[in-house]
């Protein structure tokens, strides 16, 4: 059996300090975040501390707020650097394998003031992945994508090549400055899309990539929500977008990685047939592909149950570490 962290000497009074530590730095930030909203805040000095607590978004990428440490990854795509963000939890360096999770769309955020953002304080976010690592076992990183949670660039051009370069990227730099041998890659809805994205892009040494209620098809996904203009654009009115399934011929060939879809039949954001339409497309480029369905919370049937995604990237990964013997069932 692997030992844990709590069965190492002290590891438990650690982490349980470590966690006592990380909830008191929240509970600072959601106060300090109170305080700004209520009436009579006493002086700008106040103000402007507690702002700094949060995490900014919709920002340009500045280097001097992007220093070289952990939780930050200064990367230079195509279109120009970027500052992505990472919250992780502990025993990343080194790690055989580490799951990485990208969130789904945060549009409806995102032009609230950064003090009303649920969980959106560096605490917060590590306190996160600390809680799914202990729930998957494995190490856990969180990465922003751009323009979220601290994060440079403008959420308002997800979907876009411009998106999916600053995350291959910071994948590159992430897995070399912590020396990760592979990943998981979890994505929910939008995240789901850009993890199959940065799969089209070649992507290597993913053991397994979990994509939930992902989007795909972009131009008839736009068209069956009723939300596409002149029938050219995605549901951001964006006609740059990437669309994954236009890439398929892209994702690197390697028989041991698992790609799995999980959606709902009902889904009403991101049809379940386009799902399907990926799918039949990575497998018929011969890829090891599995396509599963899962209850989902009504009425829209696009947030699926039971932690589902978090569940099977846990086995996922497990199953990288502690690969079954030959002809064992």
């Amino acid at each position: 059996m692997k030992p844990t962290s709590a069965s190492r000497p002290h590891g438990g009074l650690a982490r349980f300090a470590w966690l006592l530590l990380a909830l008191a730095q929240a509970a600072c930030a959601q106060r300090a975040g109170a305080d700004l909203r209520a009436p009579g805040t006493p002086t700008a000095r106040a103000t402007t501390a507690a702002e700094d607590e949060f995490l900014h978004w919709n920002q340009p990428a500045v280097r001097a707020n992007c220093p070289d440490r952990r939780g930050y990854l200064w990367v230079q795509p195509v279109e120009g650097p970027a500052c992505i963000r990472y919250f992780a939890s502990d025993e990343i360096d080194g790690a055989r394998v580490a799951i990485v999770q990208f969130s789904g769309d945060r549009d409806s955020v995102m032009d609230q003031p950064p003090t009303r953002i649920s969980g959106n304080t560096e605490a917060l976010r590590t306190l996160d992945a600390q809680r799914s690592r202990d729930r998957a076992g494995v190490p856990w990183i969180f990465m922003a994508r751009p323009g979220t949670y601290g994060s440079s660039g403008d959420h308002r051009r997800r979907r876009e090549p411009v998106e999916f370069h600053a995350l291959d990227a910071a994948l590159d730099a992430l897995m070399q400055r912590h020396q990760l041998q592979r990943i998981v890659i979890l994505g929910h809805s939008g995240g789901a899309t850009a993890g199959a994205a940065l799969l089209t892009m070649g992507r290597t040494r993913v053991a397994c990539a979990v994509l939930t209620s992902g989007a795909y098809g972009l131009l008839e996904r736009a068209r069956m929500l009723g939300m596409s203009k002149g029938g050219r654009t995605d549901t951001t009115g964006s006609t740059q977008f990437y669309d994954p399934l236009d890439h398929v011929s892209g994702i690197a060939r390697d028989p041991s990685r698992r790609i799995v879809l999980i959606g709902n039949r009902d889904d009403k954001n991101t049809p379940f047939v386009l799902q399907q339409r990926f799918g039949d497309a990575v497998a018929k480029a011969g890829h090891r592909i599995e396509l599963k369905t899962h209850a989902a919370e009504p009425p829209t049937y696009h947030d699926l149950t039971d932690r589902i995604g978090l569940q099977t990237a846990s086995l996922c990964a497990r199953e990288a570490l502690f690969p079954p013997l030959p002809g064992a069932e």
